[in-house]
């Protein structure tokens, strides 16, 4: 397995996603990201509107899909694409999970960028989040088309 990235698996219906990364940041990472090219080429997306989202959940299955969905929000009520992204935890215990999201983006421009899929949006279903023998950290979350 590759370390570091994402690809999308088979779904009957929506959208099943599998991001990889040396650390759980880059996991989260890399599922953002894997959000954005469902909607757009996150090639042609240039990086000139920063976004910070701040949130927590109640386990890392929950701060995975706050920040998801945090993304999604920005996306649906801003106009905003997001091509890259930073995940910090600030707290990581079993009580809380913090963390600090850095986006970067801009606003949605049809003669610019590609309209692809719908997302709209994120599910529990089929999410996983593993850390592999070889030290890799898999999440794998499906998104309502």
């Amino acid at each position: 397995m590759m370390c570091g990235g994402f690809r999308f698996l088979e779904h009957t219906a929506d959208a099943y996603v599998e991001a990889t990364g040396k650390s759980l940041e880059e996991a989260f990472a890399y599922a953002a990201k894997a959000l954005f090219e469902l909607m757009t080429d996150t090639t042609k997306i240039e990086a000139k509107v920063k976004r910070v989202i701040s949130d927590e959940g109640m386990d890392l299955e929950n701060a995975l899909y706050k920040w998801l969905e945090d993304l999604l929000i920005l996306h649906d009520s801003e106009g905003l694409v997001f091509k890259d992204f930073t995940v910090r935890f600030t707290e990581l215990n079993d009580r809380v999970i913090r963390f600090v999201g850095e986006a970067w983006g801009e606003f949605f421009n049809p003669d610019k960028h590609e309209v692809r899929t719908e997302v709209k949006a994120v599910t529990y279903s089929l999410m996983e989040i593993t850390h592999t023998p070889e030290g890799c950290w898999v999440v794998r979350v499906v998104f309502d088309l």
